[in-house]
């Protein structure tokens, strides 16, 4: 299998946002208790980070969040994902804003496959590495390296931001809720990390 990477500029921003959550103070605290380095208190650190590095703070700074709050950890990275979307708009490039503008042109039902194909490629290092798949009448996206996971295990799901991550992106593209349910996941043993999205007619 490739080595597990993570796109730097979603990196970045994924620490922007965390701080603005946490407030550096606390942010500080929560980099202590995990005995992780104080200069990742600035997001800019994490801009000189190639993929795979980016892939390892990206795991050790989300294992640190549910080491600290535990269970309310879950709640600060659906939030984070949620706001990272927008991010990721506001920093695409010609191409991806053009393809975002035909998506939100499209019928309300034609919109979720190609909005989350277009959050399967921002995620992916490699190409294929993320996919999104229709599955009998629901959707389904396929992380295979998933960096969340990354030297991780636990008993239950961890890939909390991708989860906000689809939630935002399917809101964004057609203005509706949708039951999103992590399938498999690595952090239990999986090939792979899935989510599942069922379409409510």
């Amino acid at each position: 299998m490739a080595e597990t990477g993570f796109p730097t500029r979603i990196m970045f921003r994924f620490a922007e946002i965390l701080i603005e959550e946490l407030g550096t103070d606390t942010f500080l605290s929560v980099l202590l208790k995990a005995s992780l380095p104080e200069e990742w208190a600035q997001p800019t650190y994490f801009a000189g980070l190639d993929s795979a590095h980016a892939a390892q703070a990206y795991s050790r700074l989300q294992s640190a969040l549910r080491a600290y709050y535990g269970r309310g950890a879950r709640g600060i990275l659906l939030r984070i994902g949620s706001k990272l979307w927008g991010r990721l708009l506001e920093d695409a490039g010609i191409g991806t804003r053009a393809q975002a503008a035909l998506i939100r042109g499209l019928p309300k039902s034609l919109r979720r496959k190609p909005a989350l194909e277009l959050l399967a490629r921002s995620l992916s290092v490699a190409a294929g590495n993320v996919k999104a798949h229709v599955q009998d009448l629901d959707l389904l996206l396929v992380d295979q390296t998933s960096p969340t996971t990354l030297d991780q295990s636990d008993a239950s799901p961890i890939c909390f931001v991708t989860f906000g991550l689809i939630r935002e992106c399917l809101f964004w593209a057609d203005g509706q809720e949708h039951d999103i349910e992590e399938r498999a996941c690595r952090a239990l043993g999986a090939h792979q990390c899935e989510f599942k999205v069922t379409i409510l007619q």
